[in-house]
């Protein structure tokens, strides 16, 4: 209990020290006579206040290198919103960066005052999105899942995100209570016809904003490794051309959604029409380009977050 007691008592410290030295702006031998510790017990407590993620760190001056590029990805797909963060070279996080910035999206959508529908997909990157939220509350906008929030064993989706934005955004939520892939179509059907599914359904199809993340057809792809498709399933995919996926929704290269058995067991809500839904892709990474490639050709997105790296290909192809 003592420990406990102590290890909360530390943290209680980062924090403080935390706000005085990024919102208050002061220096650490300020802070280190503020709160009558030493200089190096206080950069201690600031480095701490870092790593348990108490302080988050938005940078907001924009990088004419990376509004270059915004701009050129926004003539040359017809996209309602476009963000490239810089990319971290050594950086082995496929979140960093691009996480930040879809929170600062999801947060000015929130923030409107006129009542909005918004839709959000499933995946890591998203989820660390959402983990940047604030607590915030938002009683007259409606936050609805796009896809299931069933795993394969029956347990709830580790990163199904709705849970998780739940917790920290007070407004009205709609989880969509289905496996991510049922186990026929005529599963789904039956699944999908009923009235609490429906509404559901029908509410995802009225979203004003939608984020979703984009990922890769490999067999290391989280589809795979999260259990929701054999490996084999995987190959199949890939050999009809497969190169990317949205909510579980497998598309080609063009961005056109495969006519597979496979896309006819997703009971994830189609994506909102693009003509009245700002969707947002947020997706980042050698591996899920051609992925963000695709997606973009076909239509599926109006919207994307992304790094410098990923937009250098998206311009170059």
């Amino acid at each position: 209990m003592a420990k406990r007691s102590e290890t909360g008592g530390r943290l209680d410290d980062a924090a403080r020290a935390g706000w005085l030295y990024y919102v208050a702006g002061r220096t650490q031998d300020e802070i280190a006579a503020a709160m009558s510790i030493s200089r190096q017990s206080a950069q201690r407590l600031v480095s701490l206040a870092v790593a348990e993620r108490l302080i988050k760190v938005r940078l907001d001056h924009p990088i004419a290198a990376c509004l270059e590029k915004s701009e050129a990805l926004r003539a040359r797909f017809s996209l309602k919103y476009v963000e490239v963060v810089p990319s971290d070279p050594a950086g082995v996080s496929s979140t960093v960066g691009i996480a930040e910035a879809g929170a600062a999206e999801i947060e000015r959508w929130l923030r409107k005052t006129d009542p909005i529908v918004l839709a959000i997909g499933t995946g890591r990157t998203l989820k660390a999105a959402v983990d940047q939220l604030p607590p915030m509350e938002c009683p007259q906008h409606r936050i609805v899942s796009l896809t299931g929030n069933i795993g394969p064993d029956g347990s709830a989706a580790y990163y199904n995100v709705i849970f998780s934005m739940a917790d920290a955004i007070k407004a009205r939520h709609f989880p969509m209570p289905l496996p991510v892939l049922c186990s026929s179509a005529e599963e789904r059907e039956l699944l999908h016809d009923q009235s609490m599914v429906r509404s559901t359904l029908a509410l995802g199809a009225a979203a004003d904003v939608t984020f979703v993340g984009v990922g890769q057809l490999a067999e290391d792809a989280p589809l795979c490794v999260d259990g929701f498709l054999e490996v084999q399933e995987m190959r199949d995919l890939i050999a009809k051309g497969g190169a990317g996926e949205i909510c579980g929704w497998s598309f080609d290269r063009d961005g056109r959604i495969l006519d597979t058995p496979i896309n006819d067991r997703v009971a994830s809500v189609p994506l909102p029409p693009r003509e009245t839904s700002t969707v947002i892709g947020i997706a980042q990474g050698k591996q899920k380009s051609p992925a963000i490639l695709a997606a973009l050709r076909g239509g599926l997105l109006n919207g994307v977050i992304t790094d410098e790296a990923s937009a250098e290909y998206l311009l170059r192809d």
